[in-house]
């Protein structure tokens, strides 16, 4: 048998930088660099190291101080890396600088989280999304992107003589970007109309920091085949399915997971995505308890979901992977969840992957969707006891 040999290009490696406040808990920033090894792992590259430095704030020049940036030049250098990435977005000129000294790909936290984006989103509509907002993303970054900007283009059909190349790719990119908003204006109007085809029906979203459970909350309510992975943005694209329990049937919607520093881009390029949480009649706010970093999840969640105007919605929030919690023994600790779900009617403990207490998350839904279905039919089932 003849030799065979993998195509597969080998993983990009890569190294993070983040600059952390002198006074910021050690914990957080611990929590801040775990979450961005794992939109590394997510785009597809391999960390090799990781740079801390903790200042007043981030070099106007370099991000970093020059005696950190001198130590990951060197390392960059000695081991070949490919790209080094930051945990906050850049400036042009820092990008600039940073690529002249480590001679290799700089990407800041906005740009990789486009980058995983892109290759997440599969409808017309996430495409044109994710798309718009690496436009919107690169025009104010122009002057450091192109580099032959010393030419000169002028002549029939041009803007006029003397125009910069750079100026050419400005117009260019404008243009794309009304393009696609456009395009973006149409699909949203279709979107709306297949809403308003449903708006009878009650609606309930899932919402939550990204990687928290909600596509196998989604599989478990529908007992459909969703797409869930052990991954940042595995969900892009808004998976709607219709679920009847008690005889009372509702559209159940799996969203886009939220993160802390979403770039801006994407939550104005998302805004039609985002109206099925805005439509909604309830919310289950997915919680990974078993997170570190949980409190700061859920208040990245409902700072988002404020700027969108629905934090003041009916919201459950559902605190997943209880399997996960360790005891002070190191065991894993399954009791009084039961008893913690039942002080609060909008609050459930459960374990989506292990299936665990999705009865009590169903009796704390199910009054809400029959309260709300009610309201829309008031003679529906009337001999319900509910």
């Amino acid at each position: 048998m003849g030799k065979t040999f993998s195509t597969r290009a080998d993983k990009e490696t890569a190294v993070l930088i983040s600059v952390a406040a002198k006074d910021a808990p050690a914990h957080e920033v611990e929590d801040h660099l775990e979450e961005l090894k794992f939109l590394v792992l997510t785009a597809g590259a391999r960390t090799m190291k990781v740079f801390t430095q903790r200042l007043p704030k981030p070099d106007l020049r370099t991000y970093v101080g020059k005696g950190k940036l001198a130590e990951i030049e060197a390392f960059v250098k000695e081991h070949e890396i490919d790209i080094a990435v930051f945990d906050d977005d850049l400036l042009p000129s820092q990008v600039r600088n940073l690529e002249n000294t480590l001679k290799c790909k700089i990407l800041d936290r906005s740009l990789l989280i486009l980058d995983i984006f892109s290759l997440r989103a599969q409808t017309a509509q996430a495409r044109t999304q994710v798309e718009l907002a690496q436009y919107e993303y690169m025009l104010p970054r122009l002057t450091n992107m192109w580099t032959h900007l010393s030419k000169q283009k002028g002549g029939i059909g041009m803007k006029g003589p003397g125009e910069t190349e750079l100026e050419t790719d400005r117009r260019i990119v404008r243009d794309k970007i009304a393009l696609l908003k456009k395009k973006l204006a149409k699909i949203a109007k279709q979107s709306f109309t297949q809403r308003k085809n449903r708006s009878r029906m009650v609606r309930v979203a899932l919402v939550g920091y990204t990687n928290v459970g909600k596509s196998t909350i989604m599989r478990l309510l529908t007992k459909a085949d969703v797409f869930a992975e052990n991954k940042l943005f595995a969900t892009v694209d808004s998976t709607v399915r219709k679920v009847v329990i008690d005889q009372i049937p509702f559209l159940l919607t799996d969203t886009v997971g939220f993160i802390r520093k979403l770039p801006h881009g994407l939550i104005e390029s998302f805004k039609s995505t985002l109206d099925e949480i805005r439509e909604a009649d309830i919310l289950l706010h997915v919680i990974d308890i078993s997170s570190h970093a949980h409190e700061e999840q859920y208040e990245t969640v409902m700072k988002t979901l404020a700027e969108i105007d629905c934090a003041e919605k009916t919201i459950v929030n559902v605190y997943n992977k209880i399997d996960l919690v360790k005891d002070e023994e190191g065991l894993t600790e399954t009791r009084g969840w039961q008893q913690m779900s039942a002080i609060d009617p909008m609050t459930v403990y459960i374990s989506a992957g292990k299936k665990m207490h999705i009865a009590l998350l169903k009796d704390k839904l199910i009054p809400l969707v029959k309260q709300r279905h009610y309201q829309i039919f008031p003679n529906y089932l009337k001999t319900d006891s509910y």
